[in-house]
């Protein structure tokens, strides 16, 4: 056996450089400025923090108290995990220390956590969704994290975070976690999106594939069918057509994290739409969709609320949401067309008023 395992993995092979994350963030500036030392130390505890919830996730079913529900609401109003807390509780803590970042925003909390002895030197705001797709955490499926980072502005002595109310293009870095068979972390500081996954026997992420690029077109259309009926007619439309040509597959995990790296490195759409009880869907804005957007639109690709290019979409509030169409750009475009015709066929029906 032993003799069979060293023929199938050679010892001393490697396959990569061994780019450390790191070391790459540093690669990304032109000059070891005060800047590139500081997102590089901010995005190393996103990596520790990320190193911390894969571990608890992969003996989550061995550990008692780690699954279920606590029984309390978020500020969305939806049931909250207790690995929701969990994940949420370790980016504060790997950032209280740090120096950098002075607040910390996540879906998980109603207003901003506030680092005071951060904020004099640290200037940054880290938002981010700590569990995306926590549903699956109890199934053992795939989940991961959102993260995102934006230079603070201003005193914000009211603590209302004015200064967040702002558009995607305003992100300064942008990325996720998966947490799957490996555990990958893919980031874009603009300068193209990355991937790395975490080596457990050395304790980093390695360099997996750099600028990452989408395909223009891909099979997959990743969308929550049940919903099929709460849908505008042009959603409806177009899920009608890609049922009646062939070359499309529907995948779709309930993880917005797991679809998107799916799309991102096979190609497709993700939809999730408006309904009739929730028009501007289900995901949020500034914890979910620009980050996303961010680095599908540095892949090549595209992103969307239906209408509108959603980097450019300010936020009226800290948990605003918004409807999502995001991923290869001919396929993202043929969503937009859908929504556009049978907008412009509504707009043509209505009776002429005279005035």
């Amino acid at each position: 056996m032993q003799h069979l395992e060293q023929t199938l993995i050679p010892e001393h092979s490697l396959d990569r450089d061994c780019t450390t994350l790191s070391r790459h963030v540093l690669q990304q500036f032109s000059s070891f400025t005060a800047e590139a030392q500081d997102i590089s130390a901010i995005m190393n505890r996103i990596a520790l923090a990320a190193k911390l919830v894969s571990r608890r996730l992969s003996r989550a079913g061995l550990m008692a108290g780690a699954l279920g529900f606590t029984g309390e609401t978020n500020v969305q109003g939806e049931s909250v995990k207790k690995m929701d807390i969990y994940a949420n509780e370790v980016f504060i803590s790997v950032f209280k220390q740090s120096g950098l970042v002075c607040r910390l925003a996540s879906e998980e909390m109603e207003k901003p956590y506030y680092i005071p002895e951060n904020c004099p030197i640290g200037r940054y705001t880290l938002l981010y969704d700590p569990i995306d797709g926590s549903s699956n955490v109890d199934i053992n499926l795939n989940v991961g994290s959102i993260f995102s980072l934006r230079q603070q502005q201003g005193e914000d002595l009211d603590e209302q975070a004015k200064d967040l109310l702002q558009p995607g293009d305003e992100q300064i870095a942008a990325g996720y976690v998966l947490y799957g068979p490996s555990t990958v972390l893919v980031y874009s500081l603009g300068k193209g999106v990355h991937s790395f996954i975490l080596d457990p026997s050395l304790g980093e992420f390695i360099l997996a594939e750099e600028n990452i690029q989408i395909p223009a077109h891909g099979p997959v259309y990743s969308v929550n069918e049940g919903n099929y009926w709460q849908w505008d007619e042009s959603i409806r439309e177009y899920i009608r057509y890609v049922h009646r040509h062939e070359g499309y597959t529907a995948r779709y995990s309930g993880a917005l994290v797991g679809d998107i790296h799916r799309i991102l490195l096979q190609g497709g759409v993700f939809l999730y739409p408006g309904t009739k009880s929730k028009p501007n869907g289900k995901i949020r804005l500034i914890y979910e969709s620009a980050p996303l957007a961010m680095l599908i639109e540095q892949a090549g690709g595209k992103a969307s609320t239906g209408t509108q290019r959603l980097l450019d979409v300010v936020p009226d509030k800290l948990h605003a949401r918004t409807p999502l169409v995001i991923g290869s750009k001919e396929d993202v475009e043929l969503v937009e067309s859908f929504i556009h015709d049978w907008t412009r066929r509504q707009s043509e029906a209505q009776p002429l008023k005279i005035s």
